[in-house]
């Protein structure tokens, strides 16, 4: 036991020993701490004679990285039946075009609604045709269509009751839930299929 002691002390030494060399030090032994926790020759002093020195390297100019940003939301909204874009919807649209998250070319998704108008496969036409209608225009605007993805919802995900409680029609409520939220920057794209060859 006592003799592996001694042979990994001696290798320990030698490797300070080369270390040294390297930085042209000749006196190991003042830096290196004995065995019973005292320091070497200059323990006593409390200070190196070396300024401690940094490991980034001051020649090399560190990357900038972008802070996080948070993403952005914006609702377009849609008349009864129909998915031609107002004022109001082009103004919003051009809004999300100009903000930072489209500049630094985060992706896009649009959830496409309807109201409950109609049977189920009327409102999924009518919520797809809208969703597309918004595509269209970011992509005309500039937009890569590989960064949009629609999602189609008809009429499952109301934010307004679309009946008023004696059964009625809620207009308002039919209204506000004919629309496409656009959200730029935080969904997750699934990687696309591999291609099969054969």
């Amino acid at each position: 036991m006592r003799t592996t002691t001694v042979l990994i002390a001696a290798s320990l030494m030698m490797g300070l020993s080369a270390c040294a060399s390297e930085r042209g030090d000749t006196d190991v032994d003042a830096d290196v701490s004995t065995a019973d926790g005292s320091g070497g020759e200059n323990a006593e002093d409390g200070a190196s004679e070396e300024e401690p020195v940094s490991i980034l390297r001051s020649d090399i100019e560190q990357p900038e990285v972008e802070a996080p940003l948070e993403p952005l939301n914006a609702t377009i909204g849609f008349p009864d039946g129909g998915s031609d874009l107002s004022g109001d919807a082009l103004a919003a649209l051009k809004e999300v075009l100009a903000s930072e998250q489209v500049a630094r070319g985060l992706p896009i998704v649009l959830r496409a609604h309807s109201d409950a108008g109609g049977s189920d496969a009327v409102n999924e036409r009518a919520s797809q045709a809208r969703g597309l209608a918004v595509a269209a225009w970011l992509i005309e605007n500039g937009i890569a269509d590989d960064r949009i993805r629609v999602i189609v919802f008809g009429e499952q995900n109301p934010i307004e009751p679309n009946a008023l409680p004696n059964g009625a029609p809620n207009e308002a409520g039919r209204a506000a839930n004919r629309r496409v939220e656009v959200l730029v920057g935080s969904a997750r794209r699934a990687p696309p299929p591999e291609a099969v060859t054969d």
